[in-house]
């Protein structure tokens, strides 16, 4: 295993200490948030956890909770989610998130918004000074989404449509495209940025996750550690 993904799997189980018999979870989608629901499975096979049902944020994650008969249930059922854990592609010093690369940005938020409290579990390459180090996932509609790149360039970045190895576009589940941002000199203002792509038609999400998460839990060589939003 490598230490990456050593690192994953030690602040998914640390999470796993948060979750109480009962709650109603909304999980995340990814290859971090995927360690968490293995060793969620794990404790309600063991009868260390009872009663536990799952918001999913995406096919994949649904997929990966009913392999393991995890109760699956919706936002109409259970407005208010006891607890949300998911994985992150950036954090900065105040908790703000680029989250999306996962390609599920959408109903990731869409879950998340509806949490109690939002735990994000990174190893510790995930902890940038500023966000936008790495791209900017962004969600648009198939409908003239070439026209979306070029006012995103317009913006000061560099945008490319995502494409699969075999020369398709990305399609997400809920049958979008995604457009990747790169900002050479990382997002100065993230606040600006997600108000003016919010209010932009034919953009249906973005990756920035701002005052959203609660606690970050991160694995470094040294241990794991616990950031809490003041």
């Amino acid at each position: 295993m490598s230490s990456t993904v050593s690192l994953k799997k030690e602040a998914a189980l640390h999470a796993l200490e948060l979750v109480r018999d009962g709650m109603v979870l909304g999980l995340g989608t990814g290859s971090t948030s995927a360690f968490f629901i293995d060793g969620l499975a794990e404790r309600i096979a063991e009868g260390r956890l009872k009663d536990i049902c799952a918001v999913p944020t995406s096919e994949v994650t649904a997929t990966q909770l009913r392999q393991y008969g995890v109760r699956l249930t919706t936002l109409v059922e259970h407005t208010q989610l006891d607890l949300a854990v998911d994985g992150a592609d950036e954090v900065d010093p105040q908790l703000n998130l680029i989250k999306g690369l996962g390609r599920a940005l959408l109903r990731e938020k869409m879950v998340e918004i509806h949490a109690g409290r939002l735990v994000i579990i990174v190893d510790e390459s995930k902890i940038v000074h500023r966000l936008g180090r790495g791209p900017l996932p962004v969600e648009v509609t198939p409908f003239e989404a070439q026209a979306q790149v070029l006012w995103l360039e317009s913006l000061g970045c560099r945008a490319e449509l995502w494409y699969e190895k075999n020369g398709s576009l990305v399609v997400t589940d809920n049958c979008n495209n995604l457009i990747r941002c790169w900002f050479d000199d990382g997002i100065t203002d993230a606040y600006a940025l997600s108000r003016t792509l919010a209010d932009r038609p034919g953009i249906v999400e973005h990756g920035l996750f701002l005052d959203m998460a609660d606690q970050v839990i991160v694995a470094g060589p040294g241990g794991v550690r616990t950031l809490e939003r003041t």
